[in-house]
Formats: structure tokens, sequence, C-alpha cells
């Protein structure tokens, strides 16, 4: 690969990671009055904790800015570097929401982005996390648990579908998504998880 090829993909990814680091948890929660969310619930920047303010408006708004920041780079990526540079724009997105500079490198867990990466770089992979994930949550009732099946699911179906590259790539974000899930995975085994609907 030569450096004119090189460099598209340079400025792809570091534009996927700007956008990635936009908190708009962060953000929106200052928006609406409620300070810092990361003094809320479990500290995260996601929707998932700013639906624990009460308001689901600034969950909503959350989730849309942390998916469309996913979309985005990929498109991008793809314009200016064709299906590399989408899966490279995508990299960065994903790689911005968790490790964001202006927040000490501290930032989500990553399913909203995934999925909004996944919108850009092969929609069918929405319907499939969302069949995965409601399927899931219906039988077990816990959301982390629907989110890890649902990240395992996309990728098979990727390659089932002849999708070597994508299935590739969105695999090794989904091991992502696994080990910042740790401490969830922990506490599934130890049974100490929330449920879906749980008061308290």
């Amino acid at each position: 690969m030569n450096e004119t090829a090189v460099l598209p993909l340079f400025l792809v990814f570091v534009f996927g990671y700007l956008a990635g680091t936009i908190p708009f948890g962060l953000v929106l929660s200052k928006v609406f009055g409620y300070g810092d969310i990361r003094k809320i619930g479990s500290g995260n920047i996601g929707a998932t904790n700013a639906l624990r303010t009460g308001n689901k408006t600034l969950a909503a708004l959350t989730l849309l800015g942390d998916l469309l920041k996913g979309t985005v780079p990929v498109l991008v990526g793809r314009y200016f570097a064709g299906e590399l540079g989408a899966m490279v724009g995508g990299a960065g997105a994903f790689l911005g929401h968790l490790f964001p500079v202006w927040l000490g490198f501290k930032g989500g867990k990553g399913v909203a982005t995934y999925i909004g990466v996944l919108l850009g770089l092969a929609p069918v992979g929405v319907l499939v996390f969302a069949l995965a994930w409601l399927g899931t949550a219906f039988a077990f009732r816990y959301s982390s648990l629907a989110a890890l099946v649902a990240t395992v699911a996309v990728p098979v179906v990727y390659l089932s579908l002849g999708m070597q590259a994508e299935a590739a790539f969105v695999a090794i974000l989904s091991v992502i998504v696994w080990i910042k899930h740790r401490p969830n995975i922990e506490r599934l085994i130890a049974r100490t998880e929330g449920r879906i609907g749980a008061k308290g």
C-alpha cells in the first residue's frame, strides 16, 4: 500500500476517533441540568446510565448521538477510501468512544456506537443485533447478556452471508465489547447482575 493510499485511511481514522470522543451523555446531562453523569448510577457516559436520571428524552438523545457517531465515520470513510476506509472510520469511532482523550481515555462500553458502525457498514447487522438482543432479553431479562449474545450473532451472520472482511472486523469489535463488559460478566456468573425491570 503506497503513501497516497495510506494518507486517506489515516485521516479517516482520525476523523472517526475524534467523532467517537464526543461524550454525548456527559454533554447532554449537563444541558438537561443533571450535572456530571459520571457521578450518577454506574458512572458510565452511555444511554443506559443516562436513563438512570429518569429522563427518557436525555437517554434517547444520548443513544442517538452515540449511534450516529459510529455511523457517520463509516459513511465518510467509505466515500473517501472505499470499504476498507469504512471499516477504518468505524474502528476510529468505536475506539474514540471507548477511550476518549478528553476524558482521560475513560469512555463508555461501546454498544450504541457498535450498532452505529453496523448501520453504516451493513445494515442487516442491526436487524440481527436487534433480534438477538430482544430474544435473549425476553428469555433471561439481562440487558448486558442480551448485548453480549447479539455481538456474537452479528459476525456469525455476516460470515454466513459471505461477508468475510466485515465479519472479521466486527468480531474484533465484539471481543472488545466483551472485555469492556467484564464486570457485567462477573456479575452474571455470580447471579448478581440487575435484571431488566427490576427495582432497586
